[in-house]
């Protein structure tokens, strides 16, 4: 394959950036995207350029370092696909393929394509956690939990924390990974006793890092690459006030 890339280039935080344009050859449809930037990169290093900083880890759909804005899109143009899942075989031979990173001001970029998402462990911090007695771990049927509540808390705690959501997002709201990591514990008996504290701390640190407001196009379930579903917005609101009306009337 031969393709043309467009991919934004930005020394640091505080630099103006511009988009670069390179032209590949030799391109194998079996590539991952980010196998292909490996092999730009090597052209690049080669030549004595400097190469393109993005990020990766895992590259097996999990950990969320990847996300890229591809072609108008996080993650590229499949639904319920990480970037690192996305291969070379989805494009056409001569595409011109435009590469950018996130755009929200809680993910200001650091280099090139690599943003701070440290956004979002400031978020968990703030109240994502379940405190518990220690000692030995408790008899697992001690506290009975049905199926269909566990099924959904599962489904919230898919959550892999690429920022997708926010990307996708025309206002940068976290309110998908947000709700979603509310969720996994206010469905569960052992996230009861905090609940409260924990949706009004989250959402008061979401606010504080410059996250917009919830737009309501749905964009970011469109484009979560684990089908999160925006029914845990309305969850979280519906906990948030009533967090706030038990506060003020204990």
């Amino acid at each position: 394959m031969e393709i043309k890339l467009k991919i934004w280039r930005q020394k640091n935080t505080s630099a103006k950036g511009r988009f670069e344009s390179y032209h590949l050859t030799g391109v194998s449809p079996e590539m991952s995207f980010l196998e292909m930037l490996d092999y730009l990169n090597k052209t690049l290093i080669e030549a004595g350029k400097e190469p393109v900083v993005f990020e990766h880890d895992c590259r097996e759909g999990i950990c969320g370092a990847c996300g890229l804005y591809i072609n108008g899109r996080p993650h590229g143009p499949l639904t319920h696909t990480t970037t690192c899942e996305l291969h070379m075989r989805e494009f056409a031979d001569k595409d011109t393929i435009v590469i950018e990173p996130w755009r929200s001001k809680a993910f200001p970029v650091i280099k090139d394509l690599s943003v701070d998402r440290s956004a979002f462990d400031k978020i968990m911090y703030a109240g994502g956690f379940v405190n518990v007695d220690t000692g030995s771990a408790p008899e697992a049927n001690s506290i009975l939990i049905s199926k269909s509540l566990s099924d959904k808390a599962f489904d919230a705690a898919v959550c892999i924390g690429c920022g997708a959501c926010v990307a996708a997002c025309k206002n940068s709201s976290a309110m998908l990974f947000v709700a979603a990591k509310v969720a996994q514990y206010a469905l569960l008996p052992q996230g009861k006793p905090e609940a409260g504290a924990r949706v009004q701390k989250m959402v008061e640190k979401m606010d504080e890092l410059g996250f917009g407001f919830c737009s309501n196009t749905y964009a970011c379930e469109f484009d979560c690459p684990k089908g999160i579903s925006v029914d845990f917005i309305a969850q979280m609101n519906r906990e948030f006030i009533l967090a706030k009306v038990c506060s003020k009337n204990p």
